[in-house]
């Protein structure tokens, strides 16, 4: 299958592509972003980085004919750009939503127009507090989740416009990788006293791709659906 990876030079989207190289099902991945991407370093052992196709775009709501031809023929795409609550407070929040809704919809409708395998799996990587229900008041950053829920329910609704797509959205929890201590800290905390569980950068990208590779079997993917997911044999 040919995927499509979305903010490939992204700390979750790196490692999705690190995975990919090294799975059989996977015989092409399409690396979208803003810069040139090249095949991570340390990849697995029968790893082909062969199989990477870099396409650089202006932007994320802004796709040249070149791109949306490299898009053609995918069976998948995995989404991962967004601003994430921590750094949205920095930037003014239309752009915010510009990149984190406004891009997500339109790169959705570029693929469609290049010619998808059917059915088409779009996953869409959210976060754990975004909040689809606007009656309801999330605890954290509600403005932002809210938005982040919204983006949620539109995509699911351009899918069942545009016919033949099929859509997930993970819901992680804090992101932890290997040997980042103050992550795993604040990872420890965010369960106490939240209640959500953190997930592994490496885990996290395992059952993305296992979802897109074998199909969705559930939407959406809380935090408690993705640990359940992992692979126990790893």
């Amino acid at each position: 299958m040919k995927l499509i990876v979305s903010g490939a030079t992204g700390f979750v989207a790196r490692e999705v592509i690190r995975q990919s190289l090294s799975r059989s099902e996977i015989t092409s991945v399409v690396a979208i972003a803003r810069k040139p991407v090249s095949a991570p370093e340390k990849l697995p052992e029968g790893a082909d980085p062969s199989k990477l196709k870099s396409v650089v775009v202006e932007d994320y709501d802004r796709y040249s004919e070149e791109a949306k031809k490299e898009f053609a023929g995918a069976s998948a795409c995995i989404w991962t750009v967004a601003i994430t609550p921590s750094k949205s407070k920095m930037y003014d929040f239309e752009e915010v939503k510009r990149v984190c809704q406004t891009s997500t919809l339109v790169g959705l409708r570029a693929m469609h127009e290049s010619g998808l395998s059917k059915p088409f799996r779009f996953l869409y990587m959210s976060g754990a507090a975004a909040e689809r229900d606007p009656t309801k008041t999330p605890k954290f950053q509600p403005k932002y989740s809210h938005m982040r829920g919204e983006t949620e329910t539109k995509l699911l609704a351009l899918a069942a416009e545009l016919g033949d797509i099929e859509v997930t959205v993970a819901k992680p929890g804090l992101i932890t990788a290997p040997g980042e201590i103050l992550k795993s800290i604040a990872a420890t905390m965010v369960q106490l006293t939240m209640g959500i569980p953190s997930i592994s950068v490496v885990d996290l990208a395992t059952v993305m791709l296992d979802q897109v590779v074998n199909g969705f079997d559930k939407e959406p993917l809380t935090p408690e659906d993705l640990i359940a997911r992992i692979p126990r044999n790893k």
